[in-house]
């Protein structure tokens, strides 16, 4: 098929214009099925086409047809993602939703392969009749394939680690159209890479993780008056470290709110330790309600599969550190009284995470024990960026799926050195031109 035609030409696209690979998955503005996936979660889209590959051949098809149209490329799983994006106006958008089979090959081992388009929810429900769960963030709704390579911040993270950490195996569409095999005996080099700057190699288009064995968890969202901000992050910051590794907990506080509320998830079903595990949470600051129960995970991290609307419109930032000290905790304490900070999320890393050599994943960040966010209302980004320079220098790396700064030297805070100058050279092996240029691109 020659490439002339198709180059610059939105409304060129049509189904006989496309490989027959990836006819029946086209979507156009004039079908009805183009609404529920024109946006994602935070952003409003119009592309001018929307293309559902089911193969790794169809993936390769379709990438091969938006180079050729000249078009702007964005690469979707769940389209759940803060930073990310997975929707364009007037370019081509690479939804990977059909892309959702979840398999058990091994439930005595865990051994699961996994697609990318499958969100996070429906892994956890397939999984538990084998009494198997990957850690896998708090929104069951998040898609595989956009967590998978970033990290994966959990719910069971410091007893299970990162998603990236279950991850043994990847399938992957490089840019120059290979169908490429990543894991430790095959393009060991990729299979590094993916785990943490995926984006910028290539279309994931399976997956395969080694499930840990979780029979159940103990998991309690409790209200707290907060009142006492900065003497409440402290604290908290001090009894989430001291706690027993079983325990992840992540707190999430809003401006013009004296009440937080925290999701805290004991990861197994021993009550006891349980209960000894989750009593200092109790005496943090007076509690308001909540109650632990033993449930699957799939029950934490269910999916409700709701369209995406991108009415989410926050600006976010997004910073890593060791401890919740009184200098940050000053910091984050203002910005919630100012209302620059119209949400604060910090969610607790370290454990088995931390277990991990800084250097074994392209996500080095493997000595600190939260992940901060904070979320502004649009109006107030000027405020919010300045307010962040001042906390910047107390922060030790960030987490880039909570991020929206594009400013290059966020991959200085995203990668350690040796990482970033290691990915730039593989981005200028496996992605020369920058065809996935859209996620925070490296640049050869």
């Amino acid at each position: 098929m020659s490439s002339a035609p198709l180059r610059g030409m939105a409304g060129g696209i049509t189904r006989s214009s496309l490989p027959s690979s990836l006819r029946e998955g086209l979507v156009l503005p004039s079908d009805p099925r183009y609404g529920p996936l024109r946006h994602t979660y935070s952003y409003r889209g119009s592309p001018a086409a929307v293309l559902r590959p089911r193969t790794a051949g169809a993936v390769v098809d379709a990438l091969s047809y938006t180079t050729a149209s000249g078009l702007p490329l964005s690469v979707r799983s769940g389209g759940h993602g803060i930073s990310s994006t997975s929707t364009n106006d007037g370019g081509i958008v690479l939804d990977l939703s059909a892309m959702n089979t979840v398999d058990v090959l091994d439930s005595g081992t865990g051994r699961v392969r996994v697609g990318p388009g499958a969100r996070w929810g429906e892994v956890a429900q397939a999984l538990s009749p084998a009494g198997l769960a990957i850690s896998s963030g708090d929104s069951g709704d998040v898609g595989v394939g956009g967590l998978a390579t970033a990290g994966g911040i959990g719910l069971m993270g410091r007893k299970h680690g990162l998603a990236i950490d279950s991850m043994t195996a990847a399938t992957v569409v490089t840019a120059g159209g290979k169908v490429l095999t990543a894991s430790a005996a095959e393009n060991p080099d990729l299979f590094w890479a993916v785990r943490g700057a995926g984006a910028n190699f290539g279309i994931v288009t399976e997956f395969e993780f080694t499930a840990s064995k979780v029979p159940g968890v103990i998991s309690t969202t409790v209200q707290y008056d907060i009142s006492d901000t900065v003497g409440f992050l402290q604290r908290w910051g001090d009894t989430v470290e001291a706690a027993p590794r079983e325990i992840t907990a992540f707190l999430y506080l809003f401006a013009g709110s004296t009440a937080g509320m925290a999701s805290i998830v004991y990861a197994g079903l021993d009550a006891d330790a349980a209960r000894r595990a989750l009593t200092p949470f109790s005496v943090l600051a007076p509690v308001l309600g909540g109650g632990p129960q033993a449930v699957p995970y799939a029950a934490v991290v269910s999916s409700t599969r709701a369209p995406h609307t991108g009415a989410v419109s926050l600006q976010t930032r997004s910073g890593l550190v060791v401890h919740l000290d009184a200098a940050i905790a000053v910091r984050l304490s203002g910005m919630l009284a100012s209302g620059t900070a119209a949400t604060l999320q910090i969610r607790a890393v370290g454990g088995r995470i931390n277990d991990v050599d800084a250097g074994a994943t392209a996500y080095g960040h493997r000595h600190q024990n939260f992940s901060i966010f904070v979320g502004s209302d649009p109006a107030r980004r000027g405020e919010l960026w300045r307010e962040w320079e001042g906390l910047h220098p107390h922060l030790d790396g960030l987490y880039l799926s909570f991020e929206m700064d594009k400013d290059p030297r966020r991959l200085a805070d995203a990668f350690p050195p040796a990482s970033l100058a290691r990915l730039r050279d593989l981005k200028a092996a496996y992605d020369p031109a920058g065809l996935f240029n859209a996620n925070f691109p490296l640049r050869p």
